[in-house]
């Protein structure tokens, strides 16, 4: 996979403290692979919202992939109350939620990135890239 190589230069952090937050143990399997190939492996996982939150004070992510269709919680719900807590941390919502009224109001609740389910090692990878580039300018 070239395109997940290519983006792990761009991460200079591989101590990088990540939260991956979704309701599916696959999906979060799926997302650990890539974050490994990007030589990230510090990983706190959370099946909703509300088990982010309350990890994410001992945790202090540097990186949130965040699922937007969760119980409990939802990822958009979750965007809005961290972000009264957190406006730094880069979030990246990974989601099947592909109309950009929803995209937009994901943009505007607080998330740096979006990836749309399903999607591809590299996409993600370079979503990544590019949001922690972002952060880094």
């Amino acid at each position: 996979m070239p395109g997940v190589i290519a983006n792990a230069a761009l991460i200079g952090n591989k101590s990088m403290k990540v939260m991956l937050i979704d309701d599916s143990r696959t999906m979060r399997n799926i997302q650990k692979s890539v974050l490994s190939q990007l030589g990230l492996t510090n990983i706190e996982e959370a099946c909703d919202g509300q088990d982010a939150l309350s990890k994410i004070g001992a945790f202090q992510p540097e990186l949130i992939l965040v699922d937007w269709n969760m119980p409990n919680m939802d990822g958009l719900s979750f965007v809005k109350a961290y972000r009264q807590l957190n406006k730094l941390t880069p979030m990246i919502m990974v989601t099947t939620e592909s109309e950009k009224a929803r995209v937009i109001e994901a943009i505007k609740a607080g998330v740096n990135n979006y990836v749309i389910k399903p999607f591809t090692p590299d996409l993600l990878a370079q979503r990544i890239g590019e949001t922690l580039s972002k952060k880094a300018a």
